[in-house]
């Protein structure tokens, strides 16, 4: 079983920046996708970022592309989220999530993955 913390977020003003993390303990993730989502208040759930175990693969919402990053330390067991030029848009609970299913592209992980942590709010103030 794996266990995914979440931290790192917060309140910031709109343009700023935050970087969240995820740590998972129970087991290594090094053989597995690592991602993002985040829930507004009132709307669902929704795909944000991932990457495959090797990091070779990325892929973003359209929403985030080109202003948020994801990366992954394996030796540390982490996965990181940068979100740079922060939207109002933007506030929600950011879930990391994780998977042991092996796709070539990120992107097959956008539909959903298999383990998730309890979130973190971000709230991004205009």
């Amino acid at each position: 079983q794996v266990q995914l913390v979440e931290s790192g977020g917060g309140l910031v003003q709109a343009g700023g920046s935050l970087n969240l993390s995820c740590a998972a303990s129970g087991r290594t993730v090094s053989n597995y996708a690592m991602g993002w989502f985040r829930q507004a208040p009132g709307k669902e759930r929704e795909f944000v970022a991932a990457l495959t175990w090797s990091g070779g693969s990325t892929y973003y919402a359209d929403s985030v592309k080109g202003r948020f990053t994801i990366s992954r330390d394996n030796a540390k067991n982490t996965v990181y989220l940068q979100m740079n030029s922060l939207k109002p848009e933007d506030t929600a609970v950011y879930y990391c999530a994780a998977d042991p299913r092996l796709y070539s592209s990120a992107r097959f992980y956008s539909a959903g993955m298999n383990y998730w942590g309890k979130g973190t709010l971000v709230t991004v103030s205009s």
